[in-house]
């Protein structure tokens, strides 16, 4: 394949991320600045794509790849966190594109991990080396959403599965917990781990802890101002819901890893990347290992943060570049 440019897309429930990307030979050579929109601002991603244009202030390229926070299969393309809706058979029309791929988002995250250098990773526990070039690695992401996908390499070669493991339910493994998930339970119907592991998951174990001490409960309109103050520690309980969502984290990490028999595990997300700090200080890793009789299989198991920042552009464009499009 020669050398081509291409629009690449990341559609999330919050933000919008559009950028141009030059890919050859199967491999990303660049990847732009991104523009940035808020999701709700736009009634579609018609609207956006144009905004886009706007903002680039040029004839957009004839080919997208894109990154969905959504199932990515199908012919009706859903936001999980949005109003959004796709139509995957007229999508190119829409936006005068002669070629389109569609991926879903931690499922480009996972075609970062494939191609990222080892200096785009942080590393978190386990034993501390490159991501390995044989076997399974788990990619786990809070964000808007929790995402999860499978990276399986093979002789030089990889397989991306998407998943939405992200879904599952929250199993507590203290007292705590029993009562967070009692909580939660009574607000939600079914509890899955990204009630707690995502946007406003941080909001629902502060919500959650204060009800369980009879304190005044309510949630924050300012997800951000939250987030700051539990950080900082300004704010006592928040720290302890951000505490608490860091074990949280490292318990579910672990058990995808179990479930996908991962030999690493990659932490991705925006709320993993805002995390990289206090990560390594939390209990993220004692809970990721605490598994009975599988610690020891556990503890070998090298944990990373992806520390690229814009991973799910870069992923969509190697996913382009990989099905030799062009």
């Amino acid at each position: 394949m020669s050398r081509k440019e291409i629009a690449v897309a990341d559609i999330g429930g919050t933000h919008a991320r559009f950028a141009f990307a030059e890919i050859d030979a199967g491999a990303v050579l660049t990847l732009s600045d991104p523009v940035k929109l808020k999701t709700g601002d736009y009634s579609s991603l018609h609207d956006a794509w144009e905004a886009f244009a706007r903002a680039a202030g040029r004839r957009l390229p004839n080919a997208l790849a894109m990154a969905f926070a959504g199932p990515a299969g199908g012919e009706m393309l859903k936001l999980t966190n949005s109003e959004w809706v796709i139509r995957r058979a007229s999508l190119a029309d829409e936006l005068n594109l002669e070629q389109v791929l569609v991926v879903n988002d931690f499922g480009a995250v996972a075609h970062a991990v494939a191609n990222l250098s080892d200096g785009s990773f942080q590393h978190l526990c386990g034993p501390d080396q490159p991501l390995p070039s044989e076997g399974v690695i788990s990619v786990v992401g809070p964000g808007t959403g929790l995402g999860v996908a499978q990276l399986i390499r093979r002789e030089r070669r990889y397989e991306v599965i998407e998943t939405e493991g992200g879904h599952v339910d929250f199993a507590p493994l203290d007292a705590t917990e029993d009562g967070i998930l009692q909580q939660l339970r009574g607000k939600f119907g079914r509890v899955s781990v990204e009630r707690l592991l995502a946007g406003d998951g941080l909001d629902n174990v502060h919500w959650a802890l204060a009800a369980i001490e009879g304190r005044p409960t309510e949630h924050h309109d300012d997800d951000k101002l939250l987030w700051a103050r539990a950080l900082d520690g300004s704010d006592s309980l928040a720290a302890a819901a951000l505490d608490r969502f860091c074990r949280i984290l490292g318990a579910v990490a672990g058990d995808i890893a179990l479930t996908h028999g991962a030999s690493a595990l990659v932490i991705g997300g925006g709320l993993g990347l805002r995390l990289a700090d206090h990560l390594p200080r939390s209990d993220f890793g004692e809970r990721f290992v605490a598994k009975g009789r599988f610690e020891r299989r556990m503890a070998d198991i090298t944990v990373k943060l992806i520390t690229y920042p814009q991973p799910g552009l870069y992923g969509a464009a190697a996913a382009f570049a990989r099905e030799g499009r062009g």
